[in-house]
């Protein structure tokens, strides 16, 4: 292989912001933020929506995930639903 010419290939922390769960895997990701993880290093941080943890068709519950507010947002532009 060419040096130089391949992504960086590390140790990355993927965190699920609506379950709180994370995991410790590889990726060439580019991150902003570190997080200290159990075996006390530093790995850089990538924050998902959604991961299988929170994910309906792998839990088995339906879930409503408000990203960022749009239910409210839906809500103030149109209404309550039901009302004219």
């Amino acid at each position: 292989m060419k040096p130089e010419i391949h992504p960086n290939y590390r140790a990355v922390v993927f965190q699920d912001l609506s379950s709180d769960f994370a995991f410790l895997t590889r990726s060439t990701i580019a991150a902003k933020e570190t997080i200290k993880w159990e075996d006390g290093q530093e790995y850089p941080l990538i924050k998902v929506d959604i991961s299988s943890h929170s994910h309906p068709f792998y839990t088995g519950k339906q879930k409503t995930i408000d990203a960022g507010g749009r239910v409210d947002k839906f809500r103030r532009r149109y209404g309550a639903a039901g009302q004219k």
